[in-house]
């Protein structure tokens, strides 16, 4: 399904407080973003247990129950977990990854709110969660029937609301302070091959890999871990943040003069992670218009030709990664001071020999 409109986590209680309460809720969203946690913590601020049914480990008599015999008439008895006489939160996760006849034994107990003779405790509430099948995940198509018997939710990730969540949960500093930087590395599109992504749970997971670990946690095996839990470019960029914050490289430090990009071959990393801050710091502080270009701001942008021309001499690859598009094609820094840039780099070099 495609969303017409994307909501941030931050709105999701809100949100669920106006529907849930009064008709069933779907979530979608993509893999690690949180759609579970956001349902037992709204659940919990309602008072109520929330019971999760995984939609892939179901069967149809998981939730219609096997057939008894009363007073000689077949009668289904649904499981304790679901038959409760207190009011509760029922989570159906991964709803569209289960099988059809699962979806169509979930009919009337999002609909009618009953299955068989049980009927759902009054104040009970009944939200079910997912992938989309742009996510590359396990997502069945949903009938019509089902579709039209839910108010669908789209969930998307907000750095800022994860951050805002993290840094009184205990997640590594080391993390919080790097996503602070680069919150575009929270989440990244699940591949179409079997390997790591970013995620918010993702970086949890690191989180607690670094806490576990301590702070006599080596080199190499940072890069185990983050490999092991990131998508491949944030892993090297987070590598590369941890070097600077272990180090005497930094940043700043380079763009004043007072060190250099770091060259040897086994600061790669390093030199990539670099490379990406002193592109944000660019587009961060470089006007659209250089009408608008300060003193300060052209020298910066001069000081920035120069730090160019250096970084191509150690790779001219990581030296690309500053001036080139984004994921969508379109020029990142301002097109005043790559017409410069492209202009001027002859002389800088040749003023550097």
């Amino acid at each position: 399904m495609q969303a017409a409109v994307s909501v941030t986590p931050a709105r999701i209680p809100e949100l669920l407080l106006g529907l849930a309460t009064v008709r069933p809720v779907f979530i979608w969203g993509a893999p690690g973003i949180g759609k579970s946690s956001l349902v037992r913590t709204f659940a919990d601020s309602l008072g109520l247990e929330c019971v999760s049914l995984l939609g892939t480990q179901l069967a149809p008599e998981d939730l219609i129950g096997v057939p008894q015999i009363r007073d000689g008439r077949s009668v289904f008895c649904p499981p304790e977990s679901i038959a409760r006489d207190e009011p509760y939160c029922l989570f159906l996760d991964e709803l569209n990854a289960a099988t059809p006849d699962v979806q169509k034994a979930f009919y009337s107990l999002i609909l009618d709110r009953r299955i068989g003779d049980y009927e759902l405790p009054e104040g009970s509430i009944v939200i079910g969660a997912g992938n989309r099948a742009t996510d590359n995940a396990l997502a069945r198509p949903i009938s019509s029937a089902l579709v039209n018997r839910l108010t669908h939710v789209h969930l998307s990730a907000s750095a800022t609301d994860w951050l805002g969540w993290a840094v009184p949960h205990g997640i590594h500093p080391w993390i919080t302070d790097y996503l602070t930087d680069r919150p575009d590395h929270l989440w990244s599109k699940p591949p179409k091959t079997e390997e790591p992504f970013s995620t918010p749970r993702s970086w949890h997971m690191l989180s607690d890999a670094l806490h576990s670990f301590g702070p006599t946690l080596d080199e190499e095996i940072l890069k185990v871990v983050a490999h092991g839990t990131l998508t491949p470019a944030h892993a090297v960029a987070f590598c590369g943040y941890v070097k600077v914050v272990r180090s005497r490289f930094g940043l700043d430090a380079i763009l004043k003069g007072d060190a250099r990009w770091p060259h040897r071959p086994e600061e790669r990393d390093l030199l990539y992670y670099l490379a990406e801050s002193f592109r944000g710091r660019l587009a961060k502080d470089l006007p659209a218009s250089k009408e608008h270009a300060s003193p300060a701001v052209r020298q910066t942008a001069y000081r920035a030709k120069s730090l160019l021309v250096q970084l191509a001499e150690i790779s001219v690859e990581v030296a690309q990664i500053v001036i080139a598009d984004d994921v969508d094609g379109n020029p990142l820094l301002p097109a005043w001071f790559l017409v410069e840039a492209a202009r001027d780099m002859p002389r800088l070099v040749e003023a550097r020999r």
